[in-house]
């Protein structure tokens, strides 16, 4: 059965890259395209949508959401800046609607496996912190990727960067933010497109899990399998793990 997919933030870089993987994908039909201006709950009625993917902007990206559930669609979610209320506000509505949907920090199947093995290896060294990296224009920090990473660790391991140690920042910020009891460092610099670092440290050794992203079409493969697991949900998953 062909799944009839709209792209709403369709003309930017990724959503052009997205309009190209949809249209070749043998199970996937592109119905439209959207960008800021357009009625997104009229498209998607008039396009008989019956997935939306989203790669738009951080402050534009929960009220989409919504609007794509409500207007009978299963929602597939690139942007990131989704606070984690947002997050849990989507998945009580997706479970009231029993429509399913993907919220997902990375596409990037390599980026995914990153996460996974981190959750392990913090279980052994719990003093860690992340470097994420990406190109100047990115208009949201930290990454959602990096939030997502923080949070997964905490939940594989309560302990942490326990016990805390007490520093002074000559420098207000030098020690990055700090979100679940890690700090998270970002650098925006041209010449990048998106790159992680997860470091683990112990009394004389350190464990580095590095993800580069060195080219859009990495996300694709994800986002495409999104759009085809995403039809046999009836609630909302956070990270593409859920569906893999």
């Amino acid at each position: 059965m062909t799944i009839n997919v709209l792209v709403n933030g369709a003309f930017g870089r990724m959503g052009q890259l997205v309009v190209k993987a949809v249209s070749l994908h043998p199970n996937l039909e592109l119905v439209g395209q959207t960008g800021r201006e357009y009625d997104l709950a009229k498209a998607i009625k008039d396009s008989k949508a019956t997935v939306v993917i989203d790669f738009t902007q951080p402050e534009a990206v929960f009220q989409n959401t919504k609007t794509i559930l409500e207007a009978g669609a299963h929602p597939v979610i690139g942007t990131s800046g989704l606070k984690r209320d947002q997050v849990e506000a989507l998945i009580q509505q997706s479970a009231a609607l029993k429509r399913g949907g993907i919220i997902a920090p990375n596409f990037s199947l390599g980026a995914v496996l990153m996460m996974k093995y981190a959750k392990e290896i913090v279980k052994y060294l719990p003093k860690v912190e992340i470097i994420e990296m990406h190109h100047h224009e990115k208009s949201d920090s930290p990454s959602g990727t990096a939030i997502r990473t923080a949070e997964l660790l905490m939940e594989a391991c309560e302990s942490v960067n326990q016990p805390q140690v007490s520093t002074r920042d000559t420098i207000a910020g030098a020690r990055g933010a700090l979100y679940q009891q890690i700090p998270i460092h970002s650098v925006r610099l041209p010449g990048l497109l998106a790159h992680q670092q997860i470091i683990f440290g112990e009394p004389g050794e350190t464990l580095t899990l590095r993800h580069d992203s060195i080219d859009r079409q990495c996300f694709m493969p994800g986002v495409c399998l999104a759009c085809e697991k995403v039809v046999g949900l009836d609630r909302m998953v956070y990270g593409l793990e859920g569906v893999l």
